[in-house]
């Protein structure tokens, strides 16, 4: 991998630790997440960007405040280009695999050459724009659910309208998606059940559940006329914990799917995956690593000040 990103990363070789990129999704936005980087050569990427999508990205990464950052379409927009923008600052790395949580697969499909940084770039604010009209329509909010198991969780959800499973993020750490009233009522039960925690999380939709349906026909759309490239680096998805196999198919589908991140964190362990690096703003991801992995080396690279660490 070169300094300016010419290249994606490829095969690991030699005694470096087994690395495994890991990419954030929505909810790791941050207002000015861009400035560090924007004397560094990947701010070409934003300049294309603003030019590819006819607005001023840049202020987006610069300027706009935590208001307009939580709105679908802005967040994952700035999530990506950050991701991209810290990836493309990479000093060479022997990487053996990628994988991102949500939004985040479609940054890893760019980082392992699947997709071109113009084609994600599309396809994000396709994707952000699908999700947002699907939220106006079928509003609904989503919850962190903290101190029950998978199966408790399931159950409850199981027993409860409108609500769903969304996210599987770490031991007793598991997310729930759906209208207001039933993320309201399965709140209850689930406290009533053992939860330590029920925390709203800042959201103004209920992804990963069938209520996204009509994001996929709309991204479907966009997804048929992307070129797609064989990977230079295995790409693991959070939804089915494998290789990406059908890119468009696996893009579509984890829309109304939940993130299994804690079971991807799994497969990992199990390929021998030794350092998880998170290159992206937020650090939430390298929190469920070090609760999930223990043992696994973990590094952020959210500014330019984090890439000493590697």
């Amino acid at each position: 991998m070169t300094t300016d990103g010419a290249t994606a990363p490829g095969p690991r070789s030699g005694p470096s630790p087994v690395t495994a990129l890991v990419l954030p999704g929505q909810g790791s936005q941050r207002p000015g997440a861009g400035a560090p980087w924007r004397r560094f050569p990947a701010w070409s990427l934003v300049e294309r960007a603003s030019d590819l999508l006819e607005r001023d990205v840049a202020h987006l990464l610069l300027d706009a405040d935590a208001e307009q950052l939580r709105r679908t379409g802005e967040a994952q927009l700035a999530t990506f280009l950050v991701s991209l923008l810290a990836w493309r600052s990479l000093p060479d790395l022997d990487v053996a695999v990628v994988a991102g949580h949500s939004l985040g697969e479609l940054t890893a499909l760019v980082v392992a050459g699947v997709l071109t940084p113009e084609a994600g770039l599309l396809l994000v604010a396709e994707r952000g724009a699908a999700m947002q009209a699907a939220a106006d329509a079928s509003p609904g909010t989503m919850a962190a659910v903290l101190g029950l198991s998978d199966e408790v969780v399931d159950e409850v959800c199981g027993q409860v309208d409108g609500v769903w499973p969304a996210g599987y993020n770490a031991p007793a750490h598991v997310v729930v998606s759906g209208t207001v009233d039933g993320v309201a009522a399965a709140g209850a039960a689930l406290r009533a059940a053992g939860a330590r925690r029920v925390l709203a999380l800042p959201v103004g939709g209920a992804f990963h559940t069938p209520l996204m349906a009509p994001a996929r026909d709309r991204l479907d759309v966009a997804l048929r006329v992307t070129a797609y490239a064989p990977p230079t680096v295995p790409v693991l998805s959070a939804m089915t914990v494998g290789p990406y196999d059908d890119v468009p198919v696996t893009l579509s589908r984890q829309l109304t799917a939940p993130v299994r991140w804690r079971q991807l964190l799994g497969a990992l362990r199990e390929r021998g995956v030794e350092r998880v690096v998170e290159v992206g703003p937020g650090g939430v991801l390298a929190g469920l690593v070090k609760r999930t992995l223990p043992g696994v080396a973990v590094t952020t690279v959210a500014t330019p000040d984090d890439l000493a660490a590697l």
